[in-house]
């Protein structure tokens, strides 16, 4: 479905049962709703879950670059305004993740748990030059042309060996970003900089990453994020890489779903 949020058109899908709590699963650089289709089936009776495409990913439309991270965490608020949605558990991965970290600091009132999923809170230069890169590689030949790139980091050597088939279906996810939407969301991403204001989050928080990330999210920062959250704590995520709910689903689903129904 698509509604009209903070002058753009939202692609969304809900899913579950509308009489238990309002879960929100936010996507990340070049993915779409479907990426958390993995996750719907254990989810879906305990509930209610809205699964949502950036601002130029996927299916929603996009605006001229450059985005930032407070435009990113008002399309969210602006689609839980229209939506009716007064409070929500609140996940998202890579930047989506980084997104949940922003939406803690400034909006916990509006969060029940929170669970930031291999991601940052801050840049480094070596990080910024490789999506510089990409982004110049976007900007002269196309979105087609990082989609190998994107889709080879993200997963294992054995992962991608194994599922070519789920390879595949991530390529042509990639190819359903415009290119001024990667451009936008790529400019918030290396702007990151949330550090200094993790201390703010106030709601129970537990990160989440692929226990083989080494670029995305590894595990060395995303233990360091959590150290400076209250009462913050972090599982790695085992056999899986950058996009952990995709490479060992299983083992994802069971974590975040242990966590978001603790008493």
């Amino acid at each position: 479905m698509l509604i009209e949020t903070n002058g753009i058109q939202t692609h969304y899908v809900i899913d579950g049962d509308s009489s238990k709590p309002w879960l929100t699963m936010v996507t990340g650089i070049t993915n779409d709703t479907s990426m958390w289709d993995g996750q719907i089936d254990i989810l879906k009776n305990d509930f209610h879950i809205l699964r949502y495409d950036l601002r130029g990913q996927g299916k929603s439309s996009s605006t001229p670059a450059p985005y930032s991270i407070e435009l990113l965490c008002d399309d969210l608020l602006a689609l839980w305004d229209k939506l009716g949605i007064k409070k929500s558990h609140l996940t998202g991965l890579g930047l989506g993740g980084s997104i949940c970290l922003a939406m803690g600091i400034h909006h916990s009132e509006k969060i029940l748990r929170l669970v930031p999923c291999c991601c940052r809170s801050k840049m480094v230069p070596s990080f910024v030059a490789m999506w510089l890169g990409l982004l110049d590689q976007v900007k002269q030949d196309g979105i087609e042309s990082i989609v190998e790139n994107t889709a080879q980091r993200w997963f294992s050597e054995s992962f991608k060996t194994q599922y070519p088939e789920k390879l595949d279906a991530v390529r042509q996810m990639i190819r359903g970003t415009s290119a001024d939407g990667y451009q936008g969301v790529v400019n918030a991403f290396i702007h990151l900089n949330l550090e200094k204001d993790l201390g703010k989050i106030s709601v129970p928080t537990m990160l989440m990453g692929g226990a083989e990330d080494k670029v995305g999210g590894p595990e060395d920062i995303m233990r360091e994020i959590t150290k400076q959250i209250p009462g913050g704590s972090y599982i790695p995520v085992p056999g899986a890489a950058h996009i952990a709910n995709l490479q060992n689903p299983a083992g994802f689903n069971e974590i975040l779903y242990r966590f978001l129904t603790a008493a």
